[in-house]
């Protein structure tokens, strides 16, 4: 590859952004929207099953019917799911189209299946666990094309719920036990989106094994749910240090947060649960 294709590549790469606020007006052409799904369709699949069926929906009307199952949807998050840092879905009036990525789960029967008994439980959640990452890839892959193409979008994982998906299965006419696992609004963004917050490079990525130093405790993981984490979603900052307000945001925690040594006493942790949230921090406190 060339330097400057692989550069573009990257830059394609560093500019998707999960964005919520677009033009109102736009329009966009049917060729470029299934160049899109195109992308999607290349992604990488076990067993090459490709386990997914993209609807794309750009007519006005239904486009409407969508979002108002959205905004019902996002409504739930706001009435039983308190603390969590939801956003009205009304943005998605403002979409050229939302395309859906069903899961068909029929295919995972293509997948390793276990011969004996002993070993039905570790296969079947192997099954699921490339069914998912099938899928992601296919999600990933139009996130990048709808990038490259100079527009913008989201990844909208609750389409995935039951009764969110219930209700777009009756109005998009697809089998109720396949599943809406992404949902991806498309539109010209409003406004240029800098960087969101990643973690340093040098503190997620290991060679040749594991760094414990760059280990993050449970306790880390419980400050980031409890109080970091409405900032660090929608912040436009890949640095944390550039934040204003870090040291405000993060008190004890910014070395954890700033720097490649997470952990720099080295010592893991055992398994605990972390089915629901530990902790309540100043920002998650309307849980109660």
């Amino acid at each position: 590859m060339s330097d400057s294709r692989q550069l573009a590549f990257h830059e394609v790469v560093r500019r998707r952004r999960s964005v919520r606020k677009f033009e109102p007006g736009k329009t966009v052409s049917r060729e470029v929207l299934a160049g899109i799904v195109d992308c999607g369709r290349w992604a990488p699949s076990g067993a090459n099953v490709q386990c997914f069926d993209f609807i794309v929906v750009e007519d006005a009307a239904m486009r409407e019917a969508v979002t108002g199952v959205f905004m019902r949807q996002a409504q739930r998050l706001v009435d039983h799911a308190r603390g969590f840092p939801a956003v009205k879905k009304s943005y998605l009036a403002n979409t050229v189209a939302i395309i859906i990525v069903l899961g068909d789960p029929r295919w995972k029967v293509c997948f390793p299946q276990s011969t004996t008994d002993e070993y039905n439980a570790e296969y079947q959640d192997n099954n699921e666990a490339i069914f998912l990452c099938s899928l992601g890839a296919a999600i990933q892959n139009i996130q990048l094309g709808v990038t490259a193409e100079g527009l913008t979008s989201a990844w909208l994982s609750g389409g995935g719920e039951d009764q969110t998906n219930a209700e777009l299965a009756e109005l998009l006419g697809y089998p109720s036990w396949m599943k809406a696992y992404g949902t991806i609004p498309i539109g010209y963004p409003q406004a240029t989106q800098h960087r969101r917050y990643r973690r340093p490079l040098d503190q997620c990525l290991h060679w040749n094994s594991y760094q414990p130093t760059q280990y993050r405790t449970h306790q880390q993981l419980d400050f980031y749910e409890s109080t970091l984490r409405p900032f660090a979603m929608y912040r436009d900052a890949e640095d944390i240090n550039d934040w204003p307000d870090k040291q405000t945001r993060l008190g004890d925690w910014q070395r954890a947060f700033t720097t490649s040594e997470a952990n720099p006493e080295g010592q893991l942790q055992a398994e605990e649960d972390f089915s629901k949230p530990r902790v309540t921090g100043r920002s998650t406190r309307r849980r109660q």
